[in-house]
């Protein structure tokens, strides 16, 4: 496709840059500097390329737009384009409760895919739009029935490339071929510390080329849109790498302070962005202004998006007619529903039945739920034989030029790569059709706490399966034993934290999670293997928190979650020998507990006796739900697991010791004792 300019080329890129200064400047707070400089290729990219509806902004085969290096350029598109988005909420840029805040947010404003902000993110987010798009197409498209063949364009900028996390993603991307993924880099050598040659001289094109990216340039990004449209065109013709297109622009340019780091994160002053306007022959005293052709030009993309998705909708009728089977799963994935009965697959267990760890029993419920839900794709970050992940009968998703698998597999070999293995299960899930599982040791969850973060953020119901979740990993040590991570996790908001303590609560944190369309989740899961409670069902554990063993009149309760849920029962045994009647609680997950009404989790936790809490884990937060906390006061320890135990005092004999000595406090203490609960209520 060669390049043909439009006579309304000039005031487009005109109309983005001024809109910029504008936008920014009534905020009084923002980054002008980079939507100014990539409006030539934002401009081009739309006007030529992208394929989307803005009429429906959640049609299945539209090409995805990720801004990395988030900015107002995306909510000026967006508004020229036609989207849910009004002129008048431009001008509300960053205030309160409007729909354009400071960065681009997933959900909250119409025509964003993803969360972007922090740098790298947005192109992580990108390879897993990138993954979705192979693996979906892989599965569903048939001979004449390309359904599922969008691209994916990632805007990036130095910022982005020099984070660990868009590191990890190209690397993999590389790996894995995919030509259906297009980043256009922003090179303006300008950071907020200033010119990028204080710190970030690297020469990116050869880093790209050891990734087995396709690597192209455009040295004059200010100006020649025939130079931009030619790489981007390139670019869709490369189908086995993806691509980066460095594009050497002047960050805020066309303004005074163009080509330095004073325009990358403040607002231009009155006079500079009337002299702007000026030279691009605006009205100097008119505040976002869009000239009509602009307007025009931008409302033939979206009836050429209109087009196309009524052309795609024969498509797919015609596909049902053919494919009636592949047709009803793909829009039941699309919609979001689960396939009826699902989850009858999930394990059940006795009392009797034999203790495992719960990264088997993890395992095992993979296994079983994998057969009836084909949009559960996931992997691990290198550690599949521990965190055991791997569903036998599985194919691994690899390009089909390595022979090692093909995009229709459906488990990710991601590398040593957390964050970034976080921040493209963000992508997958945004896509639509897939729920991404993602797995590590529960301690290296901490290398992607940003990802998470996002994932929590933007509603992405994304499964980490965090296996060796405390001092119970034994040998590795302090380096390995996630003392703090659990309270982390617990304090994100819209984040399921479960820590099950057998194979029944290992079920039903499955079942929530795969349930919970717009929570992410993480299960903390052992190594050492965990007897089945007496007392325990996946009805019972769903609801986040449960009486295990039930006692009247009690004199203690201890509650607990995973690994030590069965040294609490055992304290109790303990101690009711010695005429201290225990009651034991199970909390596997706070966040689901607390949804609960509150007679429920007053029935739970109720009134009248101590509570105590016993895990193997920082003590922090416990204070919410006990009177009194055990657990690690530093870091682990090195050794065989049941020696660890034994040194921090976490045995059934142990606990029923403190439990005593609490008890004893208590009846010293007089008066009334009231449930934690009843404070935070």
């Amino acid at each position: 496709m060669a390049f043909a300019p439009h006579q309304s080329d000039a005031a487009a890129v005109a109309t983005i840059r001024t809109l910029a200064a504008d936008v920014v400047g009534k905020a009084n707070s923002g980054h002008p500097g980079a939507p100014m400089g990539m409006a030539p290729v934002a401009h081009v990219l739309y006007s030529r390329f992208i394929n989307a509806n803005p009429k429906n902004s959640k049609w299945l085969n539209r090409d995805r737009f990720v801004l990395s290096n988030g900015c107002a350029l995306q909510y000026i598109l967006l508004h020229l384009a036609g989207y849910k988005l009004s002129l008048d909420d431009l001008k509300a840029f960053r205030q309160v409760d409007s729909l354009t805040p400071g960065h681009p947010e997933a959900g909250h404003t119409d025509g964003i895919e993803v969360t972007t902000g922090p740098l790298g993110q947005g192109f992580g987010n990108g390879v897993g739009l990138a993954i979705a798009q192979a693996h979906l197409g892989a599965l569903y498209n048939k001979p004449g029935f390309d359904l599922i063949d969008n691209y994916t364009y990632v805007f990036c900028g130095d910022g982005c490339l020099m984070e660990g996390v868009a590191s990890e993603a190209a690397s993999l991307a590389g790996h894995l071929q995919l030509g259906n993924l297009i980043v256009i880099y922003d090179d303006n050598h300008i950071s907020i510390d200033g010119d990028t040659a204080v710190a970030f001289t690297e020469n990116v094109e050869q880093r790209f080329l050891s990734y087995n990216w396709q690597v192209l340039h455009v040295d004059d990004g200010d100006s020649d849109l025939g130079a931009i449209h030619n790489a981007i065109a390139e670019a869709r013709q490369e189908k086995n790498k993806p691509t980066i297109i460095r594009l050497k622009t002047t960050i805020g340019f066309g303004s005074k302070q163009q080509g330095t780091h004073g325009v990358h994160g403040s607002p231009l002053k009155a006079d500079d962005i009337q002299a702007l306007k000026t030279k691009f022959g605006f009205p100097a005293d008119e505040k976002f202004h869009v000239p009509k052709e602009t307007y025009d030009a931008y409302a033939e993309i979206g009836k050429r998006g209109a087009a196309l998705e009524a052309k795609w909708n024969d498509l797919l009728a015609a596909y049902k007619d053919k494919y009636p089977k592949e047709h009803a799963e793909l829009t039941r994935r699309i919609s979001g529903q689960l396939p009826e009965g699902w989850e009858k697959t999930l394990p059940v267990y006795k009392p009797a039945d034999a203790a495992q760890a719960s990264r088997k029993l993890s395992e095992i419920v993979l296994t079983a739920v994998t057969p009836a839900l084909p949009e559960l794709v996931g992997g691990s970050a290198d550690l599949t034989g521990s965190n055991l992940t791997k569903v036998k009968g599985t194919t691994d998703f690899q390009p089909p030029s390595t022979k090692l698998g093909s995009y229709a597999g459906t488990y990710i070999r991601y590398g040593v790569r957390e964050h970034g293995m976080g921040a493209i299960a963000n992508g997958l899930s945004a896509y639509g059709g897939i729920i991404p599982f993602v797995a590590t040791f529960l301690n290296f969850v901490s290398y992607a706490a940003g990802a998470v973060r996002l994932s929590a953020l933007s509603k992405h119901q994304v499964i980490w399966v965090a296996t060796h979740d405390s001092i119970g990993l034994g040998e590795d040590g302090p380096t390995h034993q996630p003392i703090e991570t659990a309270i982390h996790l617990r304090a994100i908001p819209n984040l399921d934290f479960w820590r099950p303590a057998d194979g029944n609560e290992t079920s039903a944190a499955y079942y929530v999670a795969l349930t919970s369309k717009e929570t992410p989740s993480v299960l903390s899961l052992s190594r050492q293997n965990l007897p089945n409670l007496e007392g325990s069902t996946i009805e019972r554990a769903a609801r986040g928190g449960y009486v295990v063993h039930e006692e009247e009149s009690e004199d203690l309760t201890i509650v607990s979650s995973g690994s030590e849920v069965s040294i609490a029962v055992e304290a109790a045994g303990k101690l009711k020998a010695e005429g201290i009647k225990t009651r034991v609680v199970s909390l596997p997950c706070w966040s689901v507990f607390d949804k609960q009404d509150e007679q429920y989790r007053l029935s739970v936790l109720r009134s009248g006796a101590p509570i105590l809490s016993l895990e193997a884990l920082s003590t922090a937060g416990w204070q919410k739900y006990s009177h009194e906390q055990f657990g690690l006061p530093a870091w682990g320890a090195s050794g065989p697991y049941q020696k660890i135990y034994e040194k921090f005092g976490i045995t059934g004999s142990n606990i029923a010791v403190v439990g005593k000595k609490v008890v004893d406090f208590y009846k010293k203490k007089g008066g009334e004792i009231t449930s934690p609960l009843v404070k935070a209520i």
